[in-house]
């Protein structure tokens, strides 16, 4: 009887949601799959809910071997577990049955270079290896996610049409592209996660803002997120944010969103993205800011402490003074301007980094074509993403987004705005670390001179490092406190 069931066209192994949800969106696609878990209740809670949701073309199964001789040739298994070790172990356990040719993906969060490892590892048995970034959570999972898989080429050939019908589908095609070589489809994802904890920040900094300049309430901040979703900050962040503040508390009076302790979780994307900016010398102060910001949410007790023992210090509370002159019309629309251009240097420092990585691995990357492919099924889909699609059609080499035509006259129309956004948020002692972050990544960027003349000066005096000269061509160091001494103003006095 077991000869004559239909091999399945894929298979997927790690039925948490995330795994669970994939796996029904194939087969609700109309491709046969065959799932695996070690624990076989989460392969029973599968089969369940693939009946239940349409009598989908799922087949479970409770050992490696059985999982794998029931795909068919050339074998494509996609791995949904916890990035690191296990991921490792899946691998050994499942590739013992795999034959050259067969080809595994996998789908989680993981370290790129993990990624590269393990397609060096599976080439010595001629199998095949994609490393893809999924996006969109357990919903996107379900309904249409973006997927971003690097590695084999011949890997991503064989699951194309399967992708392709899976991922979310936007007005120029599915949210899915083969993104390069090696371990680039983990790193792309890496860095839409470092984009998404910016995104992040950014509006949690508008909300408090509005919140306590503005003083407006929860009511008032839903309606103004819905406004703002109408318009060119349209994007799923900020249709959630609305949605967020018009729940109540189950429990008590009021919304839900003022009881929940504001401390930030975090996976470890947002830091990896931050590291390897440092590694590669891009300068990504809004996604660093927001990661700071995670840490310092996580020393509550500090903070109430601090709190406190500045109070007793004689620091006022000058949130009140401030918001006594506020006009809440015109605040409410700097607010916005300020988060949209806070928003393009943000992404403009995930792009860059993005096109570092690209140059030191030769990976290739099409900017345009990763805009496009975030429209739909991912956390940051937004429709400015459109915007930045074009940005790079027009100008493949751009430099940064701040610099595409398009967007520089958006920041400089915007630019007044965003100053007295964070003007007003100092004077009232409300922390801006993600807009400041942004301002002054466009304050330095667009200055033809900065100061670094002086830094230069001081690295030659105390470690002869060197410097060179605006007006003439060579490397140069100079004898600053001889010369100083010498000219007699070394030591002075401003009295």
């Amino acid at each position: 009887m077991e000869a004559s069931v239909a091999l399945s066209r894929i298979g997927l192994a790690g039925l948490a949601v995330m795994g669970q949800n994939l796996a029904l969106n194939i087969a609700d696609k109309g491709f046969p799959i065959s799932v695996y878990n070690r624990t076989a209740s989460k392969v029973d809670e599968t089969l369940d809910r693939a009946a239940s949701e349409g009598g989908l073309p799922l087949s479970g199964h409770y050992s490696p071997r059985d999982f794998v001789l029931s795909i068919k040739p050339p074998r494509s298994v996609i791995i949904l577990v916890k990035a690191g070790a296990p991921v490792d172990q899946t691998i050994a356990a499942l590739s013992d049955h795999m034959a050259p040719g067969d080809c595994i993906i996998d789908g989680g969060n993981e370290w790129y270079e993990n990624t590269e490892r393990r397609i060096a590892e599976a080439s010595k048995r001629g199998l095949l290896y994609l490393g893809m970034g999924v996006s969109g959570g357990e919903e996107g999972a379900r309904n249409g996610p973006s997927l971003m898989p690097g590695g084999s080429f011949q890997a991503y050939e064989n699951v194309k049409e399967i992708l392709h019908k899976v991922a979310a589908q936007v007005d120029d095609g599915p949210c899915v592209t083969y993104i390069g070589e090696g371990g680039s489809g983990n790193f792309v994802k890496m860095v839409h996660n470092g984009i998404e904890y910016g995104d992040m920040q950014l509006i949690s900094e508008a909300y408090d803002v509005l919140k306590n300049v503005g003083g407006l309430s929860n009511e008032e901040l839903a309606a103004i997120f819905d406004e703002w979703n109408r318009g060119e900050l349209e994007s799923f962040l900020i249709e959630i944010t609305a949605d967020i503040f018009k729940v109540k508390d189950e429990y008590g009076d009021g919304e839900l969103v003022d009881k929940i302790l504001d401390k930030t979780g975090m996976k470890g994307t947002g830091k990896w993205t931050v590291q390897q900016a440092a590694e590669l010398s891009v300068a990504a102060p809004t996604i660093a800011a927001s990661l700071d910001c995670r840490y310092l949410s996580g020393l509550k007790e500090e903070r109430e402490s601090a709190s406190n023992v500045l109070k007793e210090a004689g620091l006022k509370d000058d949130v009140g003074l401030v918001r006594s002159g506020i006009d809440k019309k015109r605040l409410i629309d700097d607010v916005r301007q300020a988060l949209y251009a806070s928003k393009i240097c943000s992404y403009a420092q995930g792009m860059n980094l993005l096109r570092a990585k690209s140059n030191e691995k030769d990976w290739n990357l099409n900017f345009g074509e990763l805009a496009r492919i975030w429209k739909g099924g991912c956390i940051i889909r937004a429709v400015f993403l459109d915007r930045i699609k074009k940005a790079y059609q027009r100008n493949p080499n751009l430099a940064s987004l701040v610099v595409d035509p398009e967007f520089a006259r958006e920041m400089v129309q915007r630019q007044a705005a965003w100053r007295r956004v964070v003007g007003l948020a100092i004077s009232a002692g409300i922390s801006t670390p993600g807009m400041c972050a942004s301002l002054s990544y466009f304050d330095t960027y667009r200055r033809a001179r900065l100061p670094a003349n002086l830094v230069q000066a001081q690295r030659d005096l105390f470690g002869a490092h060197t410097y060179e000269r605006i007006d003439r061509p060579g490397s140069f160091h100079t004898e600053w406190t001889k010369l100083a001494r010498k000219s007699g103003t070394g030591v002075g006095s401003l009295n």
